[in-house]
């Protein structure tokens, strides 16, 4: 059962990320909570207070809607989590998570714990399968990206910074991030249910692709 603290936590999260673009909005934070409840059920030896409190402030002040500030999500959390009175050995572990979750053309992360490699997983499965491609229109509409652009190839191989200024078409992020993910998992739980949403992924380009008439070289 889920603490006090996870409880107020939760609400306070939804009220803040009311608002929020609908690949990163309350929905998204509350999928990626649930993921993370599951997946603890199979490492009873994590911290469940510190892995659901990440889930619920991971997305708390994405940096992506605030000019880039990378320290605004980490800051936000600590600042609600102290003012809940949580513990500060703890309470720095659920920022670090918050501050180390993010993708950014390629996963590496100068930090690691059980309780990351739980709420990353749930994170990534969230950006995987039928929710994923959701997910990636959505933003890519709220970027005012095109849909897809046959002479704009991926570029899989970007870096943190070419990766956090890329305005390429949304088809793109399929090879750039989503299909990259799979390889990135944690746990054999997560490991598991990805290998299942990417096929899907990979399944809808195939259709994507035999309804577009064409598959350009770059987009296999």
């Amino acid at each position: 059962m889920s603490s006090v603290l996870v409880l107020k936590t939760r609400d306070y999260a939804q009220q803040e990320l009311s608002k929020a673009e609908g690949g990163h909005d309350w929905e998204h934070v509350r999928r990626v909570w649930q993921t993370s409840k599951s997946l603890l059920e199979q490492t009873p030896e994590a911290d469940a207070e510190v892995v659901e409190l990440a889930a619920l402030l991971h997305d708390i002040a994405d940096s992506k809607f605030h000019g880039g500030d990378e320290e605004i999500g980490p800051r936000t959390a600590e600042q609600w989590l102290k003012s809940q009175g949580f513990e500060a050995e703890r309470r720095e572990h659920v920022v670090q998570i918050v501050r180390h979750m993010g993708f950014k053309g390629g996963g590496v992360s100068s930090f690691s714990s059980l309780e990351m490699e739980l709420v990353q997983d749930a994170d990534r499965l969230d950006a995987l399968g039928a929710i994923g491609i959701a997910r990636c229109f959505s933003f890519g509409g709220y970027k005012g990206n095109p849909i897809y652009q046959p002479d704009f190839k991926p570029n899989p191989g970007m870096s943190k910074e070419e990766y956090k200024k890329s305005n390429s078409p949304s088809l793109n992020h399929f090879y750039e991030k989503l299909l990259l993910l799979k390889d990135c998992m944690n746990t054999v739980a997560g490991r598991k249910e990805a290998e299942h949403r990417d096929a899907f992924l990979r399944q809808f380009l195939d259709e994507f692709f035999r309804e577009m008439g064409e598959r350009p070289e770059g987009f296999e």
